[in-house]
């Protein structure tokens, strides 16, 4: 009975002490493991170096493009069309006639008064010959007369004929015809567009409180949607002398050259106007800013000298590279890059992709490209293709 009692109180001792070493096990496991997990390994981040630059000052506006020459032909007076001289599309030079409306009426007025012209010159010239002899003065002042009104007569006529010819009154380019041959037209009627697009203005409006940084030759950033790719170069021209009473607006002209005809006049446009520069600051990438309405951050990378002498490469100790939030004042964004004018100095190295895995702290390593740049010259190569 004894020895049962005691293999009983072994047996037990066996299993509880059993338990309670699996117990102590467990809890070891369990700690080395939320260990190993509160020091998660290295993030791969992309870094560039702040640098210190003069902030350039830019105002932007959206305009509109329009020729330095551009009109709709019409006639001075009313008639029926009696011949075409262009196509749709054609290019014509100062002068060249683009419509002939019918003009026999005044052609036969001019054939008459160019007969009473020379038969009133006949007669004054006679009775000039005769004034002291069988013809009186006041004769010769009658055909005189008589010739002086014969001229005036064909003089108009002649305007008149001329103005039944609609011609083109500057180099260009004509539009899509309006009217038909035989149609009646009326004085003002639209017959067709000209347009010399070698040189364009563009127009767009700025704030009233932009007044005092503007001035005629500043220049101009052009870009349309039509050339993504592309920014075209152009000089304000003419500034409104007022301010608009509703928009409270001021008015602004550019000019620009045309010579490769990439732009057309109704074009939008977005303009961008070059003010000189302002004063020094840290110029960064902007997607290594995080724009919060908390306030802008960035994660600078350091190296941690205490860190890295715990970790050596056979004699080398090699520094750990940590990222740590700082909060920023930022300024204006440009060609895209920011103005940091509060919050990092110049060398500073900060994250400029990776940064939705860090929080402050976080262990990093350097990646060897930078995937947004890569992505986005990837994405201008196929632009470019198409």
């Amino acid at each position: 009975m004894k020895k049962r009692l005691v293999i009983m109180a072994v047996l037990l001792i066996l299993v509880f002490g059993g338990l309670a070493g699996f117990s102590v096990f467990k809890n070891m496991m369990m700690a080395q493991f939320f260990a190993s997990m509160m020091t998660p390994p290295p993030v791969p981040v992309a870094v560039a170096q702040g640098v210190s630059e003069p902030v350039p000052r830019t105002l932007e506006a959206v305009g509109s493009i329009e020729a330095v020459r551009q009109v709709t032909l019409s006639p001075e007076v009313a008639g029926r069309v009696k011949q075409i001289f262009f196509m749709a599309g054609a290019t014509v030079k100062a002068g060249d006639p683009v419509l002939q409306l019918n003009d026999d009426p005044e052609r036969g007025d001019l054939e008459r008064y160019t007969a009473q012209e020379k038969l009133a010159e006949i007669n004054l010239g006679r009775s000039q010959k005769l004034v002291n002899v069988a013809a009186p003065r006041s004769q010769v002042d009658e055909y005189r007369s008589l010739l002086a009104e014969a001229r005036g007569n064909i003089a108009s006529t002649q305007a008149r004929i001329e103005q039944k010819m609609v011609r083109a009154p500057f180099n260009g380019v004509l539009g899509i015809r309006q009217v038909n041959l035989g149609q009646y037209l009326m004085p003002g009627q639209p017959v067709v567009t000209l347009t010399d697009s070698s040189e364009l203005f563009v127009n767009f409006t700025l704030p009233e409180r932009n007044h005092g940084d503007l001035a005629v030759g500043q220049s101009v950033r052009l870009s349309v949607d039509a050339w993504p790719d592309k920014v075209f170069e152009a000089k304000i021209s003419a500034l409104e002398p007022q301010i608009g009473a509703e928009t409270r607006t001021i008015k602004v002209q550019a000019r620009l050259s045309n010579e490769e005809n990439l732009l057309l006049p109704g074009m939008y446009a977005k303009a961008v106007v070059v003010l000189p520069s302002g004063a020094p600051a840290v110029i960064v990438p902007e997607t290594a800013v995080d724009f919060t309405i908390y306030g802008d951050s960035v994660f600078v990378v350091k190296e941690d000298a205490q860190a890295g002498a715990e970790i050596k490469a056979g004699e080398k100790a090699t520094p750990l590279l940590k990222a740590d939030r700082v909060y920023v004042k930022t300024g204006p964004r440009f060609d895209g890059r920011v103005a940091v004018l509060e919050g990092l100095e110049a060398g500073d190295r900060v994250v400029t992709s990776g940064q939705i895995k860090l929080h402050p702290g976080s262990v990093v390593t350097l990646a060897a490209q930078d995937t947004l740049e890569v992505d986005r010259a990837a994405r201008k190569d196929e632009k470019r293709n198409e």
